[in-house]
C-alpha cells in the first residue's frame, strides 16, 4: 500500500517541513527530491492534509517505483526560520540529501527535480554526490548574474519583483513597494525603505553589476552554483521556453556542459513562457505545450537513466526544439550557424532626447524578463522611440540561434544606454522576438561626448520562421521600464547615483545593421 509521512527537519535554527511518499510501507526505492518555497497555501492545512495531498499529487511517480520526499523551503509553507531567497538552501539541501541517506527506504539513488527556483535549490548543492544519479532542471539558470542582471542593467522584471515578494514572506508579509520604488535615488537605499532594514544581500548585489567581478563567485552571488552542471557527468534533462526568461542561460548552461555530461543529456526548448502557458501568448502554437506533447518527460527521463534499454523522451547529446511558424518539432545539434543576413538599418541618423523621468515602457519581457510575449504597440506617440522597418522578405526564411545587432551612436552625456527590440511583423501585429539593452560605458569607459561609437548586442537563441512578404520591426530608444532599472545618465555605479540627466542620443542609420543567422 502506498504510503506517506511527515517529519521536521531541524537545521541551523529552522524546523523544516519534509514529507515522505513511498510506493509501499516496506522495501527500498529510488528517490527523488523536491524543495519549494511555493507552498504557502499549505500553511493553514494539517500535516495529514498536506500528506494525502502530495501523495495524491505524486501518485504518477509512486506507480513506477520511486520513493519522493518533497520539503517545505525555509520560512515558507509549514517550515519555520526566515526565507532569504538562495541564501539558506546549500545547507538545508544538502542536509535533505544527508538525512535521506539514512532512511530504510534509501536504496542508494537519488535524483533531483526542479523548475524555476525549485531547480536553483538543487543547483546550490553542487558538485552533486556520487548517490545522485540524474537530473531534471526545468525553465531555470544556474548562474546568478543572469538572474539579476543583462550587460549592468538590473532585472526589475526578473529579479527585482521577485525579490521583493519572496524575502521574508512569512514574518515580513507587508512591504513598503510599488514597481515605482526601483526609481529612487540612490538605488542603494533600497531595502531599508522597502523593508525597513538592510538585506546584505540585496544590497551587495547592487554594487556588483559587472559579469566579470569576482563577487559572482560568493555566497550572496550564487558562487555556490556557479558552473553547477558542467562536469556533473550524470544524465540531465534541461527544459526552457523559447519566451523564458532563463532560456539564454539554459543554453550557456547546455552549451558549456563537457563532452561526457552532454553526451548523455539532453535539452528541450518549447515554443513559449515561463510557465509553458501557450494560452497567454499572442499565439498557441499547435503542440508546442511540452507537457502534453512530450507527456510524463520527467518520468520517462529517470526511467531511461535506471534503464539503458528504455528510449529517453528526448535524443540525447541534441537539441530539441519547436520551429515557431513551420510548427513542428525539430532535433539537431542546434550548432552555430554559417550563414548570416546583414540589414543595414537605413541611411542618415535620428536623435532622440532621453528623459530618465519618463522612460519608455514595452509589452512582454520575451526572453530576458518575466511576462512573455505579447503583441507589440505602437509607438508612434512616443518621440523617444526609433522604429524602422525592413525590406519585406523575398522567400521564407528559418532564423536559427542568436540574432545580433550593432548601433553606431554617439550621445551628449559621458554614459548612456541604448535599447533595442525586434518583432515579426504579422498580419495579426507585431510579433515580439528579442530585445537587448547596453551602454557606452561597456565599450569605452572613457567615452568622450558626441563622439560615435559602435555597440554591439547579442539575443538569446530562436529558431523560427519569417514567411515571404514579411518583415521585422526594429525599435530602438534608451529605456524599457519596468524591465530594466532606468540608466540616469551618469557615470558611475548606477545604485549610488543621486540625480538623473537628459540626454541627446543619436543613431547613426547607415552604420548600424542587425544580423540574421539563417539556414
Amino acid at each position: 500500500m502506498k504510503k506517506a509521512s511527515f517529519s521536521y527537519l531541524e537545521i541551523n535554527g529552522a524546523e523544516l517541513f519534509t514529507v515522505v511518499c513511498l510506493p509501499s510501507e516496506c522495501g527500498k526505492f529510488p528517490t527523488v527530491i523536491m524543495r519549494s518555497p511555493y507552498v504557502d497555501s499549505e500553511e493553514s492545512l494539517t500535516e495529514e492534509q498536506i500528506c494525502d495531498w502530495r501523495l495524491h499529487e505524486v501518485k504518477a511517480w509512486i506507480d513506477n517505483g520511486y520513493a519522493v520526499v518533497s520539503q517545505h523551503c525555509r520560512g515558507r509553507g509549514k517550515s519555520t526560520g526566515d526565507c532569504i531567497p538562495y541564501i539558506y538552501e546549500r545547507e538545508d539541501g544538502l542536509h535533505l540529501q544527508e538525512w535521506i541517506r539514512k532512511q530504510p527506504f534509501y536504496n542508494g539513488e537519488l535524483y533531483l527535480w526542479g523548475s524555476s527556483y525549485t531547480s536553483s535549490v538543487h543547483f546550490v548543492t553542487a558538485p552533486f554526490a556520487d548517490d545522485i544519479k540524474g537530473a531534471v532542471f526545468q525553465v531555470q539558470d544556474c548562474e546568478r548574474y543572469n538572474c539579476n542582471y543583462r550587460n549592468g542593467f538590473y532585472k526589475i522584471g526578473l529579479h527585482g519583483n521577485w525579490y521583493v515578494n519572496m524575502y521574508k514572506k512569512k514574518s515580513m508579509p507587508s512591504k513598503s513597494y510599488t514597481v515605482d520604488s526601483y526609481n529612487m535615488l540612490p538605488l542603494s537605499d533600497f531595502s531599508n525603505k522597502v523593508f525597513g532594514e538592510s538585506a546584505a544581500d540585496f544590497d551587495e548585489i547592487l554594487k556588483h553589476p559587472s559579469k566579470n567581478d569576482t563577487f559572482w563567485e560568493t555566497r550572496f552571488g550564487g558562487g555556490e552554483a556557479h558552473n553547477a552542471i558542467k562536469h556533473a557527468n550524470v544524465p540531465i534533462l534541461l527544459t526552457t521556453g523559447f519566451y523564458d526568461v532563463y532560456l539564454g542561460g539554459v543554453f550557456d548552461m547546455w552549451n558549456t556542459l563537457d563532452e561526457q555530461t552532454k553526451s548523455k543529456s539532453a535539452l528541450a526548448v518549447h515554443p513559449f513562457d515561463h510557465g509553458c502557458n501557450g494560452e497567454s501568448q499572442p499565439i498557441n502554437f499547435e503542440n508546442g505545450n511540452i507537457h502534453k506533447g512530450f507527456e510524463g518527460f520527467s518520468i520517462a527521463w529517470l526511467n531511461s537513466v535506471r534503464n539503458k534499454e528504455t528510449k529517453p523522451p528526448f535524443e540525447l547529446g541534441k537539441v530539441t526544439y519547436y520551429k515557431l511558424f513551420d510548427n513542428k518539432w525539430c532535433c539537431d545539434e542546434f550548432s552555430t550557424a554559417s550563414k548570416f543576413k546583414k540589414i543595414v538599418l537605413g541611411d542618415g541618423e535620428v536623435t532622440f532626447k532621453y528623459d530618465p523621468s519618463s522612460p519608455a515602457t514595452f509589452t512582454g519581457g520575451l526572453s530576458t524578463n518575466l511576462g512573455g510575449n505579447a503583441w507589440q504597440e505602437k509607438q508612434d506617440a512616443r518621440k523617444d522611440i526609433i522604429t524602422l522597418y525592413t525590406p519585406e522578405f523575398t522567400k521564407d526564411t528559418f532564423v536559427k540561434g542568436k540574432m545580433k545587432a550593432r548601433l553606431t551612436v554617439k550621445s551628449n552625456c559621458e554614459d548612456t544606454c541604448f535599447y533595442i527590440r525586434l518583432s515579426l511583423c504579422k498580419r495579426e501585429g507585431d510579433y515580439g522576438l528579442r530585445d537587448d539593452i547596453n551602454q557606452i560605458s561597456n565599450f569605452d569607459c572613457s567615452y568622450i561626448p558626441n563622439n560615435g561609437i559602435a555597440l554591439d548586442f547579442s539575443f538569446d537563441e530562436h529558431a523560427f520562421v519569417i514567411k515571404q512578404g514579411e518583415k521585422l520591426r526594429i525599435d530602438i530608444t534608451s529605456s524599457a521600464f519596468p524591465l530594466y532599472v532606468r540608466h540616469t545618465n551618469n557615470k558611475g555605479l548606477f545604485s549610488e547615483q543621486t540625480e538623473i540627466k537628459i540626454a541627446n542620443n543619436t543613431v547613426l542609420l547607415g552604420e548600424s545593421f542587425i544580423e540574421l543567422p539563417i539556414e
